[in-house]
């Protein structure tokens, strides 16, 4: 008897302004093609979001487009908790506390290794996502394939060109009836 372990991915939904919207867990196995928000971002909008998963997934199961809006351009980003700053700024005292002196009684040296111990830990739980450049969509616990490369400000540059200003917020383009695609040049001309 062989046991089979699903990996759920979260998929968090923000609209253009990067305002979070809702999160969905999906089983990439089984491809659902319509999902339902657990609450509405607004009352009166469809809570159903409709995923596209022709193309997503490649042949080693990692994710290469984005399943809400169907575009190609995802980035990979580690994800620190939230304590991260705090750790850091932490280090940064004990470095100053470090090269003023102070740090040779044991209780600060043991709180410099503490610190260190703590920074370690935070860096190796960070968990890397995905995230899609044009409606901001954020994969947690999707498999990240090799190819896929962090932020880069051209991509986002090329994005904003082939982009229309009418475009609608994010979730109107969820609709059945709106294009998904972004435009191309010859039919925005």
């Amino acid at each position: 008897m062989t046991a089979h372990y699903h990996l759920c991915m979260r998929i968090e939904l923000r609209n253009l302004a990067g305002r979070r919207l809702g999160q969905i867990d999906v089983d990439p196995l089984t491809r659902p093609v319509r999902v339902a928000l657990p609450r509405a971002a607004h009352p009166g909008e469809s809570t159903d979001v409709f995923l596209r998963w022709d193309e997503a997934i490649d042949d080693a199961g990692a994710l290469r487009r984005c399943v809400i809006c169907g575009c190609d351009e995802l980035y990979v980003r580690k994800s620190t908790p939230q304590v991260t700053p705090f750790i850091i700024l932490l280090a940064f005292i004990g470095a100053l506390v470090a090269a003023l002196g102070f740090a040779n009684h044991p209780a600060a040296i043991a709180a410099l290794i503490l610190l260190l111990v703590v920074d370690i830990a935070t860096l190796i739980v960070a968990r890397r996502r995905l995230h899609c450049y044009r409606c901001h969509a954020t994969f947690t616990g999707a498999i990240i394939a090799r190819y896929m490369r962090p932020w880069d400000r051209a991509v986002v540059e090329r994005m904003k060109q082939a982009r229309p200003e009418e475009l609608e917020p994010f979730p109107a383009v969820l609709a059945d009836a709106l294009p998904m695609q972004l435009p191309t040049k010859e039919a925005s001309a």
